[in-house]
């Protein structure tokens, strides 16, 4: 049995203690998952719900997988539900913005640099997901997963077809019209 999964059942029993060191050993972790799949700038507070679920649900967690995929798992979940969040809150700016017919079209500054999590936003959710988990967070794909639940094969899929996406999009054409889109046509 791994050291985190030891300490969760610990914590599990009621030992102080042990949360406290299983906290700290995952909260990294946690944070960068928080980050890149929910958004930089609630990192804190996701983190701080995934840790709020957790610890709900420590009376049900059975130790059937390794504690630090169980984590994760939670991470994930508090970080879907606040894209849902955000995407309802921007649907609905955006409605008010149409009735009262201000243009809310944003041209950004082609001086403007690219970080890393901005890229990550513009990839397909289960392809940033199984991203990040693998190569941010340096998960296996088998970890990886287990987090997000389905087969090691289509977390290897995603991980490539989120590598080709990232580089398309920092790969700048030389003019407009000799870019070659995706699919090989302007």
């Amino acid at each position: 049995m791994e050291h985190l999964t030891r300490l969760l059942l610990a914590a599990q029993r009621g030992d102080v203690a042990a949360l406290d060191r299983f906290v700290a050993e995952t909260q990294g972790e946690v944070w960068k998952l928080c980050r890149f799949l929910g958004d930089a700038c609630d990192a804190d507070d996701l983190a701080q719900e995934t840790y709020e679920r957790a610890i709900k649900s420590l009376p049900r967690y059975r130790a059937e997988g390794a504690a630090r995929g169980w984590l994760l798992t939670i991470a994930r979940r508090v970080c879907s539900d606040h894209v849902r969040r955000a995407q309802r809150r921007r649907r609905n700016d955006r409605a008010v913005f149409d009735a009262a017919h201000v243009d809310a079209a944003f041209a950004p500054d082609a001086t403007m640099v690219v970080e890393l999590d901005e890229l990550l936003h513009h990839l397909d959710n289960d392809r940033r997901t199984a991203f990040v988990l693998t190569q941010v967070l340096g998960l296996y794909y088998d970890e990886a997963a287990d987090v997000i639940g389905c087969p090691v094969g289509t977390v290897r899929s995603r991980v490539s077809r989120a590598r080709l996406d990232l580089a398309a999009m920092t790969t700048e054409p030389a003019s407009d019209s000799a870019y070659l889109g995706p699919t090989g046509t302007n």
